[in-house]
């Protein structure tokens, strides 16, 4: 490992901590995100060994702009769906089409609340992504929970339900996503045999947070599901719903038909319910407030830049690490260290996506580890159920291992050491849980 690797892999570290240390810093962790992104890239140009020999100013320009563009292409996927979904939840909010689901979650029970969340967050995550759920749910929180002590509770919840919920789904996590397109588990595998443990993984923790929520809920109030009087009817508001709500839900069938990337996908819902929007307000430029702050346009303005900043940032940065092979070097030293272990070598692999992002994760196992014609590396392999499991659930033992946590983490305010003092133990307790019933499920029942 040459001195520059060592040196991009201190940076990391030390940018790590100053995230985790946001609430000491007082500083923004996007801010140290980006420094991270640039630190870390800067120092990748100035290592040889990542180059041809000889290779002139121009030559070394020219070979690093295809890998720094094809890093950034990457992570702009992951951007472009988030500002996209948190638009579409956004502008359905506006119009009120959640006041639906939150009446038929509304209680006055705190805990009782707590398990219809769970519920909800967990099966929507397995249709949707687990970020978009992440994003709806937030916003139904709003609606129901006043008091933020109480709401950091829920919101952390909802974190580890949508991670869990999207594992046993194969569109329902980017990283199981990856597995079913590459033919290392299939549709029917994953459900059959991760639904239990992934359900598990949530259950438990659950049901240690509801002893945090005693009593009754105070009402809570939101001015954005309030209608303006010359607003839309209330059909109007209705297609706003259907098309925005029933547009997520497509997503995944729309790159079930055409294998484009998700972000197109929601890409082509938000062009669709702007232009319906629009066709709407056509005949009401004089309409007041209502036409002008609840038009797309404006609500894209109110999208919250310094979680997209982060998210740029902190998968760059990752993405850096890839490429220098040092995520490959810890995925062969876990081989070595623990003697082909798959349960030991999964688990901790979903203990470290917690910390670094388990996408390039995933990404580094798949072209470590070929596909075998039988054994645990078959297709439906225990190693590659326990990848899709671990990687997914493992990303809720800390507040930035997941794209629902760094979602929630931007919209609720959570810190990284609230969470982790609060949440982490709770979420590793359901994470072995799962891995203990999936092995239950093979060497006992013999699935």
């Amino acid at each position: 490992m040459s001195t520059i690797t060592i040196a991009i892999v201190i940076l990391f570290v030390i940018g790590y901590l100053c995230i985790a240390l946001e609430t000491v810093t007082k500083i923004n962790k996007a801010a140290i995100a980006l420094i991270m992104l640039v630190a870390t890239w800067t120092l990748y140009m100035f290592d040889p060994g990542n180059f041809p020999a000889g290779i002139t100013p121009d030559g070394l320009a020219a070979a690093a702009a295809p890998v720094i563009e094809g890093h950034l292409g990457s992570t702009a996927t992951t951007l472009f769906f988030l500002m996209g979904a948190m638009t579409i939840v956004e502008t359905v909010d506006q119009y009120g089409g959640f006041n639906f689901v939150r009446n038929m979650l509304s209680t006055r029970s705190k805990r009782a609340l707590l398990w219809r969340i769970t519920i909800l967050t967990f099966f929507l995550s397995a249709i949707l992504d687990n970020m978009t759920t992440a994003i709806v749910m937030v916003m139904i929180l709003r609606k129901l929970v006043a008091d933020h002590k109480d709401r950091l509770i829920y919101a952390s919840l909802v974190i580890i339900a949508a991670n869990s919920g999207g594992a046993f789904s194969p569109i329902g996590d980017v990283t199981t996503i990856m597995l079913w397109n590459k033919g290392l588990v299939t549709a029917a595998g994953v459900i059959k045999e991760l639904f239990i443990p992934s359900l598990v993984s949530i259950a438990v923790p659950a049901y240690l947070l509801s002893f945090s929520l005693k009593g009754t809920l105070a009402a809570a109030t939101d001015s954005g599901t309030t209608v303006a009087a010359g607003s839309l009817t209330e059909s109007q508001r209705k297609t706003v719903f259907w098309v925005g709500v029933g547009g997520l839900v497509f997503v995944p069938i729309f790159k079930t038909l055409t294998h484009v990337p998700p972000f197109v996908g929601i890409l082509l819902v938000l062009g669709v319910l702007w232009l319906v929007t629009e066709l709407f307000y056509r005949k009401q430029e004089h309409g007041g407030a209502d036409g002008t702050q609840k038009r797309i346009s404006n609500i894209i303005s109110r999208i919250d830049m310094s979680t997209i900043l982060f998210f740029l940032g902190i998968l760059m940065a990752v993405s850096c690490l890839q490429e220098i092979g040092v995520l490959t070097m810890v995925g062969k030293g876990l081989d070595d260290v623990f003697n082909g272990n798959h349960y030991l070598i999964t688990g901790i692999i979903g203990v470290l996506s917690s910390i670094i992002d388990n996408v390039p994760l995933v990404a580094g196992c798949m072209g470590m580890y070929p596909m075998a014609a039988v054994g645990d590396m078959a297709q439906d392999g225990i190693f590659w159920q326990l990848l899709a499991y671990c990687a997914g659930v493992g990303g809720s033992m800390l507040i930035i291992g997941s794209a629902a946590g760094v979602v929630v983490m931007g919209l609720e305010k959570i810190t990284f050491g609230w969470y982790m003092k609060r949440i982490t133990w709770i979420a590793f307790v359901g994470y072995v849980a799962g891995i203990v019933v999936y092995w239950l499920e093979k060497t006992v029942i013999g699935l």
